[in-house]
């Protein structure tokens, strides 16, 4: 079937939007999904261990959130850091875009500079600043990027980072692994069930909207990735992956072959899973409630089928289940 972007679309209302996370976070909601009995469980997520095959390895993505939105005068100017060239040559989102024309140099703050050098078709800035992005006097400046739906309390920031996040270079964080604490990761430990690291660093490109109505036409954005030897090897002989977020999905099916053999590395993938696609090497997954229109609920669709997905969907609104990256959880077996 062809599938266009308003099949993506559904209502959700606002106050289902959560605003912070819960508190324990592995005191979430989870709504567990049997692929093969159709059967739908309403639980809570400090009670994963519960539906987890004994023999599952749970792939996460271990990518930490950099603060890499930088404003100024009270918000009325700001920077978003997409990518740094070098110490002080960056690629930026900007606001407001008047502000930022090519060939200007433009006055942050007292004493720091940024000159637009390009801007490209899509609005980035290539910009240099007259100091390192690590310069102590723009520390103050520096917020997480939480989403536009999430409005900012630097309060919340540690609670935007999964407690095993290691390597900085995420725009946005892997959020299905917010739910998990250390004392849940020790427990499913003593269940056998290993937790396995990957990185990919989230970019911007994942959360893009999708603006033409062929969904296979839009093109999605690259993000760097990461898989090691060791964890090639043992997910390779793996006999069942559970893929914590849909970051981790994207990193399992861009290095396995037809043979379900991990390939060890790090790169750029684009990978873009839409209904239709073969899974090769995720067989559970545990994700958030994603966004109308978005390539992360057409991967979820994907996995569980299109029919399935909305059933779901409109079974945790009707349910008051919390939404996107603050939000509740749901395991898909």
């Amino acid at each position: 079937m062809n599938y266009t972007l308003s099949d993506f679309d559904y209502h959700l209302p606002e106050e289902l939007i959560a605003q912070s996370p819960a508190h324990p976070r592995d005191h979430a909601k989870l709504l567990v999904y049997n692929r093969e009995t159709g059967e739908i469980i309403d639980d809570v997520f400090y009670n994963l261990g519960k539906y987890l095959p004994k023999q599952t390895k749970l792939v996460v993505n271990n990518s930490k959130v950099e603060k890499c939105r930088l404003m100024f005068d009270e918000g009325k100017r700001e920077l978003f850091v997409t990518s740094v060239r070098n110490n002080n040559t960056i690629e930026a989102l900007v606001r407001p875009g008047r502000k930022f024309k090519l060939g200007k140099t433009v006055e942050l703050v007292d004493g720091i500079t940024a000159e637009v050098t390009h801007v490209a078709e899509d609005g980035l800035r290539t910009m240099i600043l007259n100091c390192d992005l690590d310069d102590p006097r723009l520390e103050p400046f520096k917020y997480t990027p939480f989403p536009p739906y999430i409005e900012q309390d630097e309060s919340l920031a540690d609670e935007y980072q999964t407690v095993y996040a290691k390597d900085l270079g995420s725009k946005a964080a892997p959020t299905a692994g917010l739910h998990f604490t250390d004392e849940l990761l020790e427990t499913l430990k003593s269940q056998g069930i290993e937790k396995e690291e990957v990185t990919l660093h989230v970019g911007l490109g994942t959360f893009a909207p999708v603006k033409v109505d062929n969904i296979l036409e839009h093109d999605i954005h690259s993000e760097w990735y990461h898989i090691n030897d060791e964890t090639a090897a043992k997910l390779s002989q793996a006999e069942h992956v559970t893929a914590v977020g849909t970051t981790s999905v994207r990193v399992l099916e861009s290095v396995v072959d037809e043979d379900g053999i991990l390939n060890p590395g790090f790169g750029e993938t684009n990978i873009y899973i839409t209904p239709g696609y073969s899974y090769k090497r995720v067989d559970a997954l545990i994700t958030n409630f994603h966004l109308p229109k978005s390539t992360l609920l057409m991967l979820v669709a994907a996995f569980m089928g299109f029919n399935e997905m909305k059933r779901l969907y409109e079974h945790a609104i009707q349910n008051k289940y919390r939404f996107y990256s603050f939000g509740d959880a749901m395991l898909i077996l």
